[in-house]
C-alpha cells in the first residue's frame, strides 16, 4: 500500500503533488450534449417559423381581430358561455355528488336508479338532449309542481313559456355534466382508504361528517385533475348551445363571419377566448389541488397566492410559522412520571356472551365468551389469523356478530333492550355509542388533510359538541400528556410513525371513553419506535380506562396487563394471570407458542 502511495505521487507533476486536494484553480469544462444542442436549434427554428407564417401572412387578417376581439357583441356572448359554464359546472356537480353517493349506498334501489341515471345521460348526445329540452313543449304542455297522482298543485305554467332557450342549455348542460362528474366523484370516494372509514366510524362521527369532512376532502385529490377536465371540455361544449339559437360565444361568431365573410379572422377570436377562459381555469385548478394537498406531503411547496397572503399577513403576525413548518418535538414520554394520575376515569365492564362470527365459510370467532373487569388491562394473544383483531372489532361494532352479545356495563352494543326484546340500533344511534369505546389503530388512520390538532378536536366537536375553544384547550393537554406538545399544527404525514401513533392515543382519549381498544399498536413501527408508544400505554394503564390491546410484545404484556387472553382459531384457549399463563401455561398450544415468541 505504501508503494502504490510513492508510485501515485510520482507519477503526478510537482505543482500537483504539492497542491493535492486544492482544487480551486482548475478550470470546469461542461458536459456537451450535441443531440440536445441540436433539439434545442430545431425547436427554436419551427417556433420563429411559425410565428412568422402565422403573424406575417396577411390572410390571417391581424386586423379584423383585433376590431372584434373586444367588441360589444363578442363580449356579450362570451358572457354567455361564462355564465353556461358557471351554471352547468356548479349545477352538475352538486348533482353528480348526490348521484355519486346514491351510487355507493347500501340501498340497492337507490344504488340501482342512480346508475341508471348516468347510463342514460352519458348515452344521450349533449345535442340531442338540448333539443329535446328545447322541445319538451311536445311531449307535456305544462310544467306542474303538485303531490303525485292527486289533484294537489302548487304551480303550473305552459312549458313552451317555462323553458326558454337559456334554460334549456342549463338544463341538459347540467344533466349531462351530473352523468360525467358522477363518476368521477365516485372513482375519488372509492380511492379513499377504507381504514379512515373505520377510523371516522370508530369516533363516532355521524355519516354525514364522516362524507363531507373526511371523505370528500380525500377523494379531492383525485377529483380534481379529471374534474378541471370536465369543466374545460364544458366551457368547450357550450358551443354546442348554438342549435338552441343561443347568441353565445360560438353562434355570435358564426353570425358576424356570415354577414362580413372574415371567417378564419373571427374563428381566431372565438380560439383565443376559449384559450383565455382554459388557462384561467388551469390557474384555479393548481391553487385548488395545492389546498387540497395539505398533509400529502412532508414539505408542500407554497403556491404564489399562499405565498403572497403569508407574506401580507406576516407584516401583521410577526410570529406566523409557514405553511408545511413542523415544529420540534419538546417533550418525549417519560416512563416514570404518569401523566394521567390527576385525571381518573371510571372504565366500563365488557361482558361477551358466546359470540361467533363468519366470513363465508370461514369462521373467525367460534363461541367466544370473556369478561373484562372495569380499569382492568387485558393482553389478547395469539398467532395471527387466530381472531384476535376480530374480537377487538367487535366490541365497537365495527363488526356485527353472527351470534351472541356484548355489553359495556350492562348496556348491550348494538341493540336497545325493552323487557325481554332487542331491537336492533340504527346506524346512527350504534355512532353515538362509540363515543363509549375508543380504538387505535396499527395503521394509526390518522385523518391525512387534518392537522394534529383538527384530528383530535374532530370527534369532540361533532359527537359531543364541545364548543371550540374547549376541544381546542383539551387537545392541546392531551398533545403534553403524549410528549408531543409542540406537534399541534403538524400534519401526519410530517410526524414519525412512533408520534402518529401517540396522537392516535390522544385522539381515541379526546371522547373519554369507558374502554380503550388498541388493535397491535406496535407493530407498523420500526423497533427503536416501540419504546415510546409502549411507555404511553403503560402510563395510561394507570388512569382507570379499561384497556383490551392485541399485541406480540410479551414482555411489555408482562408488564402491564392485569390479564392475558390466549387465542386460537377463534376461540379463547387459556386466560389469566400473567404470571399464571406466561410462567405456568396450561394449554399444550399456549406452551408451544411462547416457547416460540419468548
Amino acid at each position: 500500500m505504501h508503494a502504490s502511495t510513492e508510485i501515485e505521487s510520482l507519477a503526478l507533476p510537482p505543482a500537483a503533488r504539492t497542491a493535492k486536494g486544492d482544487y480551486a484553480r482548475y478550470r470546469i469544462v461542461p458536459a456537451r450534449y450535441p443531440a440536445r444542442a441540436a433539439g434545442t436549434v430545431l425547436a427554436g427554428i419551427l417556433i420563429v417559423a411559425i410565428f412568422n407564417s402565422v403573424l406575417g401572412n396577411p390572410r390571417w387578417g391581424w386586423h379584423v381581430f383585433a376590431a372584434w376581439f373586444l367588441a360589444e357583441p363578442v363580449l356579450q356572448g362570451l358572457g354567455r358561455t361564462l355564465l353556461l359554464t358557471a351554471l352547468g359546472g356548479f349545477l352538475g356537480f352538486a348533482l353528480g355528488t348526490v348521484i355519486a353517493l346514491g351510487r355507493v349506498s347500501r340501498s340497492p334501489l337507490l344504488a340501482g336508479s342512480a346508475w341508471a341515471f348516468i347510463w342514460l345521460f352519458r348515452s344521450i348526445p349533449l345535442i340531442v338532449l338540448l333539443l329535446i329540452l328545447n322541445n319538451l313543449g311536445y311531449l307535456y304542455e305544462t310544467v306542474w309542481l303538485g303531490v303525485p297522482f292527486t289533484d294537489i298543485t302548487f304551480f303550473s305554467a305552459p312549458t313552451t313559456q317555462l323553458i326558454s332557450p337559456l334554460l334549456a342549455a342549463v338544463l341538459g348542460l347540467t344533466l349531462n355534466q351530473a352523468a360525467f362528474s358522477a363518476e368521477t366523484i365516485r372513482g375519488g370516494i372509492l380511492s379513499v382508504d377504507q381504514g379512515q372509514l373505520e377510523a371516522a366510524a370508530a369516533l363516532g362521527l355521524p355519516r354525514r361528517r364522516q362524507a363531507f369532512r373526511i371523505v370528500l376532502p380525500q377523494a379531492m385529490r383525485s377529483i380534481l385533475p379529471a374534474a378541471f377536465n370536465e369543466i374545460i371540455a364544458l366551457a368547450k361544449g357550450t358551443s354546442m348551445v348554438y342549435v338552441l339559437a343561443m347568441p353565445e360565444l360560438f353562434y355570435t361568431i358564426q353570425v358576424i363571419y356570415r354577414r362580413n365573410l372574415e371567417v378564419i379572422p373571427l374563428l381566431m377570436v372565438a380560439t383565443v377566448w376559449y384559450l383565455i377562459i382554459l388557462t384561467v381555469l388551469s390557474a384555479i385548478q393548481v391553487h385548488i389541488e395545492r389546498y387540497y394537498s395539505r398533509g400529502a406531503l412532508r414539505n408542500p411547496r407554497a403556491s404564489w397566492v399562499a405565498s403572497l397572503m403569508s407574506r401580507y399577513a406576516s407584516r401583521f403576525r410577526p410570529g406566523s410559522r409557514r405553511p408545511g413548518f413542523a415544529p420540534a418535538d419538546t417533550a418525549t414520554p417519560s416512563p416514570v412520571a404518569n401523566r394521567w394520575a390527576c385525571d381518573r376515569r371510571a372504565g366500563g365492564e365488557v361482558a361477551i356472551h358466546g359470540i361467533s362470527k363468519s366470513y363465508g365459510q370461514l369462521k373467525v370467532l367460534d363461541n367466544v365468551s370473556l369478561t373484562v373487569r372495569g380499569g382492568s388491562v387485558t393482553v389478547i394473544l395469539g398467532q395471527s389469523g387466530s381472531g384476535k383483531s376480530t374480537l377487538l372489532r367487535t366490541i365497537n361494532h365495527l363488526e356485527r356478530v353472527d351470534d351472541g352479545f356484548i355489553d359495556i356495563d350492562g348496556e348491550l352494543i348494538g341493540y336497545r333492550q325493552e323487557g325481554e326484546i332487542l331491537y336492533e340500533l340504527k346506524e346512527k344511534e350504534v355512532l353515538r355509542r362509540r363515543a363509549d369505546v375508543g380504538m387505535v389503530f396499527q395503521n394509526f388512520n390518522l385523518f391525512p388533510h387534518l392537522s394534529v390538532l383538527e384530528n383530535i378536536i374532530e370527534a369532540p366537536l361533532a359527537v359531543q359538541g364541545i364548543a371550540r375553544p374547549d376541544a381546542e384547550q383539551l387537545a392541546r393537554e392531551l398533545l403534553a400528556r403524549v410528549g408531543l406538545a409542540g406537534k399541534a399544527d403538524a400534519y401526519p404525514r410530517q410526524l414519525s410513525g412512533g408520534q402518529q401513533q401517540r396522537v392516535a392515543i390522544a385522539r381515541a382519549l379526546a371522547l373519554r371513553p369507558k374502554v380503550l381498544l388498541f388493535d397491535e399498536p406496535t407493530s407498523a413501527l420500526d423497533p427503536e419506535l416501540v419504546n415510546e408508544v409502549l411507555d404511553v400505554i403503560k402510563e395510561l394503564a394507570q388512569s382507570g380506562t379499561t384497556l383490551i390491546i392485541v399485541t406480540h410484545e410479551i414482555g411489555f404484556a408482562r408488564e402491564v396487563a392485569d390479564t392475558i387472553v390466549f387465542m386460537e382459531h377463534g376461540r379463547i384457549l387459556e386466560a389469566g394471570t400473567p404470571a399464571k399463563v406466561l410462567n405456568a401455561p396450561e394449554h399444550p398450544r399456549t406452551r408451544e407458542f411462547l416457547s416460540k415468541v419468548l
